[in-house]
């Protein structure tokens, strides 16, 4: 059939005229080398700048492979909102587009994980009217907790998908996790009484017929490191946003053990088992509780003294516990399924906490910390006025599981605005598991905290930036003010504050200000409220769509925030003509991931520092930066108030993964500029 089918270039331009925009020669470049990729086998990282027109690019040739294959094909996303805008709006507009020239209409489906659906057999067996144990003493919580699950039991007469992103307004994690289940928890569609009309289960089959499949990184992990096949069969994944990719798979990847949750383990078996087992587990988690206690939050090198006994007691009453529950009697879910809802919900809990003390005991019984493949540390986390002592694991790496589960399974295309750290891709290739671009690695600052796979490797691989649209020379200028002090610990200094009005006034508002924490972007929200006649928004006022409206609305309207706002915040024309960045993103120095990753890659003769804390800030920096300009007619000014993106040593690296603005470091050149694209807005 690939004969008659017309060739990419040919859709591209056929779905590009259909949907009134122009041809790009670099969404032309992409589409084929994305055809290219499916055809031979090979592997594709793809830069392409904003306004390149990716989404068409990947999906033109991933449609026509699945129409011409019979094979679905697997899209991954960081963000709702890119789901959201392929699902709703790029897929069905491109269907409409290439049906005649398919000779059919292409099916595309979204799928979640089970718990972003509504589970129907907990609203029908009237579990979700229990609230959780924690809450029994806050009347008011339980009144609120009551009112959103009558809410969603509501609702679920109403709603076609059960989808959680349908609920407009929506509700508290809390209410949510009252009607749906994880997928561990889940009884099966034939163990299930009401199977036949599971919200999940019909996005799962309606996946299996679709050509192309629309998923998220978190979700794709899970597939991956389960093993279940959650996804449907498919020969193709692209992974957009794949600057992201092994945050997401990391954070699937990462368990967590604190005495509340083993308590709470138990509780659910109460009703299930003899109470002495339940009581062995309840003292299992006090004295863990206890050592937790008198243990300083930090990373542990080795286990702290009394962690192994603990660990050994916590472990064996979890197998105790699921051992006096037993295998389900026959028939149970259909005849009982409130029982067997109850008894499956308490298996997963005990067999959790079993399998974490599993984890973090077979950790340490490797005495090399540079050969142990998870990171344990202690958290201590306040909430509503308590500490909350926490112990968490989390894989040193991710890219063996991604070698040997992603690329040795599928074809994948990744592709982001942001791939290349330093100018190379080889920063994201090794953490992703693919062998380094160069033969010889001359730049040990390159090395990551796993062993890079061989030359000799048959996984191969191909990198492309196709640049952008825009002329970032002409269109942008990107200011580095060199004459303030280095950022300190002490939050933003009076001097910044200066600098932050004196460039807010010559925009005449429109700014984006994106902090490196929320207490720097509150503080600087509130002094220029005082100082300025214009309107300035921070996050945390409204929801954040809530107020990115706002700030797209009114032009001289500023809006201040933190991590969210770095990405995904899209404000094309004459609302956005300054983005300003108080310091360079760097993870906390005393992040015990991070810091085991530099480390596991200094012992392996590598600058630690470059590779891990300098690669996340230059990624999230190109991130930032990135705000500015969201179409051809836009200009403005990216402003970073940290000196040392133009005199510490690692500068040159950071602003190499940043696009060619034309820049300087005289505060005056700014204002004028900025003053002339104000006074330029009809």
């Amino acid at each position: 059939m690939a004969d008659q089918l017309p060739n990419v270039p040919e859709l591209l331009r056929s779905a590009v005229h259909s949907l009134g925009g122009a041809e790009r020669s670099n969404q032309l470049t992409m589409a084929s080398a994305v055809a290219h990729s499916i055809d031979t086998g090979e592997h594709l990282a793809v830069q392409a700048g904003t306004g390149t027109g990716k989404s068409l690019a990947y999906l033109v040739p991933s449609v026509r492979h699945a129409v011409d294959s019979g094979k679905t094909v697997v899209v991954s996303t960081a963000t709702i909102a890119l789901q959201r805008q392929l699902v709703e709006r790029d897929l069905p507009r491109l269907a409409d587009a290439l049906e005649s020239d398919l000779g059919r209409r292409p099916q595309f489906a979204i799928l979640k994980g089970r718990n972003n659906y509504l589970c129907m057999n907990k609203i029908h067996s009237g579990a979700a009217d229990e609230p959780p144990e924690e809450e029994l003493f806050d009347p008011f919580a339980v009144s609120r907790l009551g009112r959103e699950v009558a809410r969603l039991t509501e609702w679920s007469s109403d709603t076609d998908t059960g989808d959680r992103d349908d609920l407009v307004p929506g509700v508290s994690d809390k209410a949510w996790r009252q009607v749906s289940v994880t997928a561990r928890e889940c009884l099966g569609k034939s163990r299930c009484p009401v199977g036949e009309d599971c919200f999940a289960e019909r996005a799962r089959t309606e996946s299996s017929r679709a050509d192309v499949v629309v998923t998220n990184h978190a979700l794709l992990a899970i597939d991956a490191i389960t093993g279940i096949a959650i996804l449907p069969e498919h020969d193709v994944v692209v992974i957009d946003e794949a600057h992201e990719l092994v945050d997401r798979v990391t954070n699937v990847a990462t368990a967590e053990l604190g005495a509340g949750t083993i308590s709470a383990a138990a509780r659910r078996c109460s009703k299930l088992v003899e109470d002495e087992d339940v009581d062995r587990l309840e003292a299992a988690a006090e004295g863990w509780a206890e050592l937790l206690e008198y243990t300083p939050p930090e990373r542990w090198e080795t286990l702290p003294h009394g962690a192994s006994h603990a660990l050994a007691a916590v472990r064996d009453a979890a197998w105790a516990l699921r051992a006096a529950i037993g295998p389900s009697r026959p028939g149970m879910a259909i005849n009982d399924p409130e029982a067997a809802a109850a008894r499956n919900a308490a298996l997963v809990a005990v067999e959790e906490v079993h399998d974490s003390a599993v984890r973090i005991l077979s950790t340490f019984e490797e005495p090399d910390p540079a050969k142990r493949k998870d990171v344990v540390w202690l958290a201590a986390e306040e909430k509503r006025g308590n500490v909350r002592r926490i112990v968490r694991m989390a894989p040193l790496s991710v890219g063996g599981l991604l070698r040997s589960r992603l690329f040795g399974e599928s074809t994948v295309v990744l592709t982001s605005a942001t791939l290349t750290v330093g100018g190379s891709f080889d920063g994201l290739a090794v953490n992703w598991g693919l062998p380094p671009e160069a033969g010889v690695r001359s730049d040990p600052a390159m090395a990551v905290g796993s062993e890079a796979p061989s030359d000799a490797s048959d996984i191969k691989w191909n990198s492309l930036d196709v640049g952008s649209p825009f002329d970032h020379a002409r269109a942008g200028i990107l200011y580095i003010a060199k004459h303030l002090p280095a950022p300190g610990r002490d939050g933003l200094t009076p001097a910044v504050f200066d600098e932050i009005a004196e460039l807010v006034e010559a925009a005449g508002g429109r700014t984006l200000g994106l902090f490196s924490s929320m207490r720097a972007a509150k503080a600087a929200a509130e002094e220029m409220r005082e100082r300025l006649d214009t309107p300035v928004l921070c996050q945390g006022d409204d929801a954040t769509g809530t107020l990115v409206k706002a700030f797209a609305d009114d032009e001289s309207t500023s809006l201040f925030g933190t991590l969210s706002l770095w990405q995904g915040v899209d404000v094309p024309g004459p609302s956005l003509s300054l983005v300003l960045l108080d310091r360079i993103p760097f993870p906390r120095p005393d992040d015990p991931l991070l810091v085991a990753r530099q480390r596991a890659v200094e012992s392996r003769g590598g600058n630690g520092f470059l590779s891990v804390a300098a690669n996340h800030a230059a990624l999230l920096l190109a991130q930032g930066v990135g705000r500015l300009l969201r179409s051809v007619d836009d200009k403005g000014v990216v402003a970073v108030l940290d000196s040392r993106l133009a005199t510490a040593r690692y500068a040159g690296y950071l602003r190499a993964s940043l696009p060619p603005f034309w820049e300087t470091a005289d505060p005056a050149v700014v204002r004028k500029a900025l003053g002339r694209i104000r006074d330029s807005r009809p």
